[in-house]
Protein backbone atom coordinates (compact mmCIF):
# COMPACT_ATOMS: atom_id res chain seq x y z
CA UNK A 1 0.00 0.00 0.00
CA UNK A 2 1.32 3.39 -0.98
CA UNK A 3 1.13 6.02 1.66
CA UNK A 4 -0.63 8.02 -0.08
CA UNK A 5 -3.49 5.56 0.12
CA UNK A 6 -3.66 4.89 3.64
CA UNK A 7 -6.88 7.40 4.31
CA UNK A 8 -9.32 8.12 7.34
CA UNK A 9 -11.39 4.56 6.80
CA UNK A 10 -8.27 2.50 6.46
CA UNK A 11 -6.44 3.99 9.76
CA UNK A 12 -10.22 3.82 11.54
CA UNK A 13 -10.07 -0.15 10.59
CA UNK A 14 -6.40 -0.34 11.93
CA UNK A 15 -7.57 1.30 15.45
CA UNK A 16 -10.54 -1.06 15.42
CA UNK A 17 -8.49 -4.07 14.70
CA UNK A 18 -6.15 -3.12 17.70
CA UNK A 19 -8.66 -2.56 19.81
CA UNK A 20 -10.03 -5.74 19.35
CA UNK A 21 -6.20 -7.39 19.76
CA UNK A 22 -6.54 -5.84 23.44
CA UNK A 23 -5.01 -2.33 22.79
CA UNK A 24 -6.26 0.61 25.13
CA UNK A 25 -7.18 4.07 24.00
CA UNK A 26 -3.83 5.15 24.87
CA UNK A 27 -1.60 2.35 23.26
CA UNK A 28 -3.92 3.01 20.04
CA UNK A 29 -3.66 6.83 20.35
CA UNK A 30 0.29 6.31 20.56
CA UNK A 31 0.02 3.91 17.19
CA UNK A 32 -1.61 6.66 15.20
CA UNK A 33 1.00 9.11 16.37
CA UNK A 34 3.78 6.48 15.20
CA UNK A 35 2.11 6.40 11.82
CA UNK A 36 1.83 9.95 11.56
CA UNK A 37 5.59 10.63 11.98
CA UNK A 38 6.44 8.20 9.85
CA UNK A 39 4.01 9.81 6.98
CA UNK A 40 5.55 13.25 8.45
CA UNK A 41 9.27 12.10 7.95
CA UNK A 42 8.54 10.19 4.49
CA UNK A 43 7.23 13.73 3.40
CA UNK A 44 9.83 15.75 4.53
CA UNK A 45 12.96 13.85 3.77
CA UNK A 46 12.03 11.57 0.78
CA UNK A 47 9.59 13.85 -0.76
CA UNK A 48 7.39 11.14 -1.12
CA UNK A 49 3.49 12.17 -1.18
CA UNK A 50 2.51 11.65 2.07
CA UNK A 51 -0.68 13.63 4.11
CA UNK A 52 -1.48 13.33 7.07
CA UNK A 53 -4.57 14.72 7.24
CA UNK A 54 -5.91 10.97 7.38
CA UNK A 55 -4.15 10.35 10.40
CA UNK A 56 -5.88 13.31 11.99
CA UNK A 57 -9.38 12.36 11.14
CA UNK A 58 -9.16 8.74 12.20
CA UNK A 59 -8.32 10.37 15.38
CA UNK A 60 -10.97 12.19 15.90
CA UNK A 61 -13.35 9.62 14.64
CA UNK A 62 -11.59 6.68 17.04
CA UNK A 63 -11.74 9.02 20.18
CA UNK A 64 -15.62 9.20 19.68
CA UNK A 65 -15.68 5.23 19.34
CA UNK A 66 -14.16 5.53 22.94
CA UNK A 67 -11.37 3.93 21.19
CA UNK A 68 -8.64 6.37 21.48
CA UNK A 69 -8.33 8.20 24.67
CA UNK A 70 -6.97 8.46 27.89
CA UNK A 71 -6.21 5.42 29.56
CA UNK A 72 -8.88 3.58 32.58
CA UNK A 73 -6.57 1.75 34.83
CA UNK A 74 -7.37 -1.87 34.57
CA UNK A 75 -7.58 -3.66 37.83
CA UNK A 76 -8.60 -6.76 35.94
CA UNK A 77 -6.82 -9.95 37.43
CA UNK A 78 -8.19 -13.46 35.73
CA UNK A 79 -8.88 -15.98 38.95
CA UNK A 80 -7.52 -18.92 39.42
CA UNK A 81 -10.75 -20.96 38.24
CA UNK A 82 -10.39 -18.78 35.33
CA UNK A 83 -6.79 -19.28 34.34
CA UNK A 84 -7.21 -23.07 35.12
CA UNK A 85 -10.39 -23.10 33.23
CA UNK A 86 -8.21 -21.77 30.21
CA UNK A 87 -5.85 -23.77 30.20
CA UNK A 88 -8.06 -27.20 30.40
CA UNK A 89 -9.62 -25.59 27.62
CA UNK A 90 -6.72 -24.86 25.51
CA UNK A 91 -4.78 -28.39 26.14
CA UNK A 92 -7.97 -30.22 25.25
CA UNK A 93 -8.82 -28.61 22.08
CA UNK A 94 -7.26 -31.01 19.12
CA UNK A 95 -7.65 -28.68 16.76
CA UNK A 96 -5.36 -26.33 18.92
CA UNK A 97 -1.91 -27.00 17.27
CA UNK A 98 0.11 -24.03 18.55
CA UNK A 99 0.43 -24.49 22.66
CA UNK A 100 -1.25 -20.93 23.66
CA UNK A 101 -1.16 -22.96 27.17
CA UNK A 102 2.09 -23.30 27.69
CA UNK A 103 2.38 -19.18 26.00
CA UNK A 104 -0.10 -18.26 28.88
CA UNK A 105 1.60 -20.15 31.49
CA UNK A 106 4.98 -18.56 30.02
CA UNK A 107 3.65 -15.01 30.07
CA UNK A 108 2.34 -15.16 33.85
CA UNK A 109 5.74 -16.39 34.53
CA UNK A 110 7.43 -13.42 32.65
CA UNK A 111 5.09 -10.36 32.78
CA UNK A 112 6.58 -10.61 29.00
CA UNK A 113 4.42 -9.24 26.05
CA UNK A 114 1.92 -11.05 23.17
CA UNK A 115 4.76 -9.27 20.90
CA UNK A 116 8.11 -9.86 22.87
CA UNK A 117 7.35 -14.02 23.57
CA UNK A 118 6.44 -14.20 19.77
CA UNK A 119 9.67 -12.49 18.88
CA UNK A 120 12.54 -14.36 21.84
CA UNK A 121 15.03 -16.10 20.18
CA UNK A 122 17.06 -18.65 21.42
CA UNK A 123 20.45 -17.06 21.07
CA UNK A 124 18.99 -14.60 23.51
CA UNK A 125 18.32 -17.12 26.32
CA UNK A 126 20.73 -18.34 28.81
CA UNK A 127 19.87 -21.52 30.81
CA UNK A 128 22.74 -21.28 33.19
CA UNK A 129 22.11 -17.87 34.19
CA UNK A 130 18.52 -18.09 33.58
CA UNK A 131 18.05 -14.64 31.74
CA UNK A 132 16.49 -13.85 28.67
CA UNK A 133 17.18 -10.96 26.49
CA UNK A 134 14.39 -8.74 25.13
CA UNK A 135 15.20 -7.07 22.16
CA UNK A 136 13.47 -3.47 21.29
CA UNK A 137 11.25 -3.62 24.23
CA UNK A 138 8.10 -1.23 24.10
CA UNK A 139 9.07 2.27 25.50
CA UNK A 140 7.09 5.52 24.66
CA UNK A 141 10.46 7.34 24.79
CA UNK A 142 12.56 5.39 22.06
CA UNK A 143 11.48 3.32 19.53
CA UNK A 144 14.60 0.97 19.19
CA UNK A 145 17.43 0.09 20.76
CA UNK A 146 15.50 -0.98 24.66
CA UNK A 147 17.00 -4.14 24.76
CA UNK A 148 16.98 -5.63 28.41
CA UNK A 149 18.13 -8.46 30.03
CA UNK A 150 15.29 -9.87 32.23
CA UNK A 151 15.58 -12.68 35.05
CA UNK A 152 13.39 -15.76 34.67
CA UNK A 153 12.01 -16.43 38.15
CA UNK A 154 9.91 -19.40 39.25
CA UNK A 155 8.07 -17.30 41.50
CA UNK A 156 4.35 -16.87 39.59
CA UNK A 157 3.53 -20.48 39.85
CA UNK A 158 4.96 -21.42 36.80
CA UNK A 159 8.86 -22.26 35.59
CA UNK A 160 9.43 -20.23 32.22
CA UNK A 161 12.79 -22.21 32.13
CA UNK A 162 10.73 -25.37 32.14
CA UNK A 163 8.44 -23.97 29.47
CA UNK A 164 11.11 -22.81 27.79
CA UNK A 165 12.78 -26.27 27.58
CA UNK A 166 9.07 -28.31 26.83
CA UNK A 167 9.78 -25.52 23.50
CA UNK A 168 12.93 -27.11 22.95
CA UNK A 169 11.88 -30.81 22.78
CA UNK A 170 8.87 -29.20 20.39
CA UNK A 171 10.61 -27.43 17.82
CA UNK A 172 14.39 -27.63 18.24
CA UNK A 173 16.70 -24.61 19.46
CA UNK A 174 16.88 -22.92 16.34
CA UNK A 175 15.12 -19.22 15.88
CA UNK A 176 12.90 -18.35 17.92
CA UNK A 177 11.62 -20.21 21.18
CA UNK A 178 7.73 -19.18 20.42
CA UNK A 179 7.40 -19.42 16.36
CA UNK A 180 4.38 -18.60 16.05
CA UNK A 181 2.04 -15.52 15.12
CA UNK A 182 1.54 -12.89 17.99
CA UNK A 183 -2.03 -12.32 16.52
CA UNK A 184 -2.71 -16.37 15.96
CA UNK A 185 -2.29 -16.48 20.05
CA UNK A 186 -4.37 -13.51 21.13
CA UNK A 187 -7.24 -15.08 18.72
CA UNK A 188 -6.79 -18.21 20.13
CA UNK A 189 -7.12 -16.31 23.90
CA UNK A 190 -9.88 -14.25 23.07
CA UNK A 191 -12.40 -17.52 21.69
CA UNK A 192 -11.59 -19.47 24.62
CA UNK A 193 -12.55 -17.26 27.17
CA UNK A 194 -15.36 -16.46 24.52
CA UNK A 195 -16.41 -19.70 24.71
CA UNK A 196 -15.78 -20.46 28.46
CA UNK A 197 -17.98 -17.09 28.88
CA UNK A 198 -15.09 -15.27 30.51
CA UNK A 199 -16.17 -11.46 30.34
CA UNK A 200 -13.69 -8.44 29.92
CA UNK A 201 -10.03 -10.63 29.70
CA UNK A 202 -7.42 -9.92 27.19
CA UNK A 203 -4.10 -11.58 26.83
CA UNK A 204 -2.38 -7.96 28.04
CA UNK A 205 -4.18 -8.75 30.76
CA UNK A 206 -2.05 -11.45 31.90
CA UNK A 207 1.18 -9.37 31.91
CA UNK A 208 -0.80 -7.20 34.70
CA UNK A 209 -1.08 -10.57 36.16
CA UNK A 210 2.43 -11.68 36.25
CA UNK A 211 3.33 -8.25 37.61
CA UNK A 212 1.05 -8.33 40.54
CA UNK A 213 2.09 -11.57 41.33
CA UNK A 214 5.73 -10.53 41.30
CA UNK A 215 4.62 -7.82 43.69
CA UNK A 216 2.97 -11.15 46.18
CA UNK A 217 5.91 -12.77 46.09
CA UNK A 218 7.65 -9.56 48.29
CA UNK A 219 9.37 -8.22 45.35
CA UNK A 220 10.13 -4.06 45.32
CA UNK A 221 8.83 -1.72 42.64
CA UNK A 222 12.85 -1.59 41.95
CA UNK A 223 13.14 -5.19 41.69
CA UNK A 224 9.68 -5.94 39.69
CA UNK A 225 10.95 -3.41 37.07
CA UNK A 226 13.56 -5.12 36.63
CA UNK A 227 11.35 -8.02 35.51
CA UNK A 228 8.74 -5.92 33.69
CA UNK A 229 10.97 -3.29 31.45
CA UNK A 230 8.75 -0.25 33.32
CA UNK A 231 11.21 3.14 33.32
CA UNK A 232 9.00 5.23 35.18
CA UNK A 233 7.85 3.62 38.89
CA UNK A 234 4.50 5.47 39.01
CA UNK A 235 3.10 3.56 35.77
CA UNK A 236 4.18 0.29 37.87
CA UNK A 237 2.48 1.14 40.37
CA UNK A 238 -0.72 0.72 39.30
CA UNK A 239 0.11 -2.83 38.73
CA UNK A 240 0.45 -3.33 42.41
CA UNK A 241 -3.48 -5.05 42.84
CA UNK A 242 -2.35 -7.69 45.43
CA UNK A 243 -5.49 -9.84 46.65
CA UNK A 244 -5.81 -9.71 50.24
CA UNK A 245 -5.07 -13.77 50.38
CA UNK A 246 -1.64 -13.04 49.17
CA UNK A 247 -0.50 -11.67 52.08
CA UNK A 248 -0.81 -15.25 53.99
CA UNK A 249 2.36 -16.39 52.08
CA UNK A 250 4.11 -13.21 52.17
CA UNK A 251 3.74 -13.53 55.83
CA UNK A 252 4.59 -16.68 56.00
CA UNK A 253 7.50 -16.40 53.41
CA UNK A 254 8.82 -13.42 55.93
CA UNK A 255 8.72 -15.78 58.97
CA UNK A 256 10.48 -18.86 57.55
Amino acid sequence: MKPAELGREKLVEFGRQRAKEGAGPVTVGIDLGYIKTILSHAAAVHGIIAPTEGVDLARIALTRLGLVGKGNERDRRPSEEEIDAILKALESNPRQFIPVARVVRFAIATAMRQDEISRARWEDYNPRTKMLLIRDRKDPRRKTGNDQRIPLLSVSGYDPCALIEEQRALVGSRGRIFPYNGRSIGTAFRRVCRTLGIEDLHFHDLRHEATSRLFEAGFTIEQVALVTGHKDWKMLRRYTHIRPEGLHALAASRVA
